[in-house]
């Protein structure tokens, strides 16, 4: 019974369905198809704003090309310390970037608050010999599985803009942070300020399928080129095009969302006193400690670790196929622990 990533998960029958469609005859390449061509009016429907939508394979790529067109080689990257930019891509912001550095700040819950961002950009140093504030970066839903309210959004993107900033959102799992506010998606991006969304699809369903989503067109001319120059365009993207398509048409984004946070909300009320961060999103964080974190592997349970191993924390997570028996069956193990 895996609870490791939404990374192992399967891709969706929607999204089969929509290669299985796309893979009739020719189509142009390099973004001149068909589908990839109807991405900027799907998107600008879905957020109800005119938008610039490129479609790329990998939440890498998405966030360190979003922040190299956002940042310059000298510019600092302010980021939660737990953030993916910062912990999970070796470096990528600042080699796509040329050598931009990520200023990272603490939050709790995996939340960036706006006194430290804003203390954090008045102290930071704007001589000649430092880095220069660039780029604020929040992540929807956090590392931690918790989510930003819109109105959090609005203030610390304010904060960013008055002190000369862009901001960008790693949206990797928004349509779980999506789901759990039942906002519009405009409330949660550009009303409040973000200038361009990392938009994740293969978490909830897709097949290599992101986008990157420009609020601001300014920012656009230079991101195609970057694209370009790191190898990101992609000759045969109807196929990524077509999932994305398929993803917002369906509403099949907010259907695994909706179930995989449900179920989340499920173990997360299970573990009780062991539950380390609010469930916001399809990510459950729990304190067992040793001998109870090898008694739940014991029981069948495959998850990740989290932290110090002497911690004794873990991580797990839902995926939008799992079996709605693997989840009763954690949960009555959490219970028993």
């Amino acid at each position: 019974m895996k609870f490791f990533s939404d990374n192992t998960a399967t891709a969706c029958p929607e999204m089969l369905a929509a290669i299985a469609a796309a893979n009739r005859g020719p189509a142009r390449a390099y973004g001149d198809d068909e589908w990839t061509l109807r991405l900027d009016a799907a998107f600008s429907e879905h957020f109800g704003t005119a938008v610039r939508a490129f479609a790329v394979t990998t939440g890498t790529a998405a966030n360190s090309l979003a922040l190299a067109t956002l940042s310059p080689p000298y510019g600092a990257i302010f980021a939660h310390h737990e953030a993916h930019i910062a912990v999970d891509e070796c470096g990528a912001p600042g080699f796509f970037s040329g050598g931009a550095q990520l200023a990272l700040l603490p939050g709790e819950h995996g939340r960036l608050d706006a006194d430290t961002v804003g203390t954090a950009l008045e102290n930071h140093p704007r001589h000649l010999h430092s880095v220069q504030p660039a780029a604020l970066s929040l992540t929807q839903a956090t590392e931690l599985g918790t989510v930003y309210r819109p109105a959090e959004v609005a203030r610390l993107a304010g904060l960013a803009h008055r002190a000369g900033l862009k901001v960008h959102m790693d949206g990797a799992r928004f349509a779980n942070a999506l789901t759990f506010l039942g906002c519009h998606p405009g409330d949660l991006t550009w009303r409040a300020g973000v200038d361009v969304l990392s938009f994740g699809a293969t978490k909830n369903g897709a097949l290599t399928a992101e986008a990157v989503v420009f609020f601001d067109p300014e920012c656009v001319r230079d991101f195609e080129l970057r694209r370009k120059r790191a190898g990101h365009l992609l000759s045969k993207s109807r196929y990524v095009a077509a999932q994305l398509l398929a993803y917002l048409e369906t509403g099949v984004w907010k259907r695994n969302a909706e179930r995989t946070n449900a179920l989340a909300r499920r173990i997360g009320a299970a573990a009780g006193a062991t539950l380390l961060h609010p469930v916001e999103a399809n990510e459950v964080f729990v304190r067992l400690g040793v001998a109870r974190r090898q008694a739940l592997r014991a029981a069948g349970f495959d998850f990740y670790d989290w932290g110090a191993e002497a911690a004794g924390e873990v991580r797990l997570v839902v995926s939008w196929d799992q079996p709605e028996a693997d989840v009763q069956a954690l949960c009555a193990a959490l219970a028993r622990l």
